[in-house]
């Protein structure tokens, strides 16, 4: 397979492509990159599992962009949505009561586990983690926040300094109040468990050591990711979460479940917790709640966390909570998900496509030491020594290695996610079967790349 190049896509389109591109190079300021040998992909256009890079080019999409496109790009349903709403309203101040906002939360409130029955809206994840932590934090009266490393909660201060990954390196300060601690990762286990149910109890210990030894008084909340997604999608080992709850329960710290990419739908349920029939005292989310068509986010409040705020003012907010025209996306979002299915779509999907078909690979790359994942968020981890699992780009970076497989990836018409030595399976949740597999057979091909730098 190689790429196509769509005819539908005029000479003044792609002209408009290099003209953005020579702008682009000039003014715009690129996160998490250095600025000068970055040579960023033009976009041309969008539509359903589909982009077209600046030549025209097109590409299946098995990134879901962030892991945010979870409905595919351009739905006519939510276009329509951000149209209509913008000819009514366009912007309105938080204070003010408006019909999308009101129906959003609805929509959303009623998804959501257990009493998490109120939603603060912000612009997106980073901005929920940093006002989950402090309505805990206010709520408690304790300042300490435990995470959890191989981790990422997003890029402004706080969340950043509670990422447990090295995109926190630079900013890190312990005047945060945040403390660390391994987590449940069976395939790299930091505890030398051999099974998924050592893993679970000797975690869990690990855990409650580190909150008995920090003191149970100070500390307001646990953050975790429910199943971690850049840091290497690694699902949490049965009874890993119920534990944690516990553990919360015990000490009186506020359990802060961060769902923004794994929710609304991304593991085949509308929150990953659901997975492992858990509730959290607060809930991030952001991206998938309107297939990130306008920048949203926020937090699902519990009835009692909600009460420390019923006569006491929370001292936080945002200009643009919960936006309209982001409201009015996520309203449209939602209802096309449900009317849709493609909740239970995903949840298909890694059944009986991503799953069987990334264990083929296990079997037949030996460069592919482990794969894991549901719904439509999987990973596929490369290593170049299976008995060693020594990774085929370190921890924090990548390699001349990894930039080979998954530049045959895209030459060939798809375009991955990967960070690190993994490249992610994360299609869009309504994305065809037929384009799927396609998308797949790509990643088979390119991995046979992998198998040539295979050591042992």
């Amino acid at each position: 397979m190689t790429a196509s190049t769509d005819t539908g896509v005029s000479q003044e389109l792609l002209e408009a492509g290099r003209r953005a591109y020579e702008l682009d190079r000039e003014h715009v300021f690129h996160s998490w990159q250095a600025q000068g040998p970055f040579k960023p992909m033009t976009i041309v256009k969008t539509e359903g599992s589909y982009v077209w890079d600046g030549e025209g080019t097109r590409m299946i999409d098995l990134s879901s962009q962030l892991v945010n496109t979870n409905i595919g790009h351009q739905h006519p349903r939510v276009v329509a949505a951000i149209q209509e709403q913008a000819a009514q309203i366009c912007t309105i101040a938080p204070q003010h009561v408006n019909t999308a906002r009101s129906e959003a939360a609805r929509l959303i409130a009623e998804r959501t586990p257990g009493d998490l029955n109120h939603i603060f809206f912000t612009n997106g994840g980073a901005d929920a983690v940093e006002h989950a932590v402090r309505m805990a934090r206010l709520h408690t009266g304790r300042h300490k926040v435990l995470s959890a490393y191989r981790s990422y909660h997003g890029g402004t201060q706080l969340a950043v300094n509670i990422t447990g990954d090295p995109r926190r390196f630079d900013s890190d300060y312990s005047s945060e109040g945040v403390v660390h601690f391994m987590p449940a990762y069976t395939y790299r286990s930091y505890f030398g468990s051999e099974t998924p149910e050592q893993e679970t109890e000797r975690a869990l210990r690990h855990l409650e050591d580190m909150m008995v030894l920090e003191g149970p008084k100070n500390i307001a909340a646990i953050i975790l990711e429910t199943v971690p997604g850049t840091a290497g999608i690694y699902a949490p080992p049965p009874g890993y979460l119920a534990g944690v709850r516990a553990l919360a329960d015990r000490y009186g710290i506020i359990y802060i479940a961060d769902e923004v990419m794994a929710g609304f739908g991304r593991t085949g349920q509308w929150f990953a917790v659901e997975n492992y029939d858990v509730t959290p005292d607060l809930l991030t989310f952001a991206k998938g709640v309107n297939s990130g068509y306008v920048p949203l986010g926020g937090v699902a409040i519990s009835d009692a966390i909600f009460e420390t705020f019923r006569d006491r003012a929370y001292q936080g907010g945002l200009t643009y909570s919960g936006h309209p025209l982001a409201a009015a996306a996520a309203v449209a979002t939602i209802g096309a998900m449900t009317d849709e299915h493609m909740v239970e779509n995903a949840e298909r999907l890694g059944r009986e496509i991503i799953g069987p078909r990334l264990q083929e690979f296990k079997a037949k790359h030996p460069s592919v030491g482990d794969v894991r994942g549901l719904g439509c968020f999987w990973a596929i981890e490369l290593v170049k020594n299976r008995e060693t699992r020594e990774p085929m780009a370190a921890y924090g970076g990548s390699s001349p290695e990894m930039n080979q497989v998954v530049a045959a990836i895209k030459a060939a018409g798809v375009l991955p996610f990967n960070n690190f030595n993994r490249i992610h399976v994360v299609p869009a949740l309504n994305i065809p079967d037929e384009l799927l597999i396609q998308a797949l057979d790509v990643v088979d091909r390119a991995l046979t790349i992998a198998d040539g730098f295979v050591t042992g």
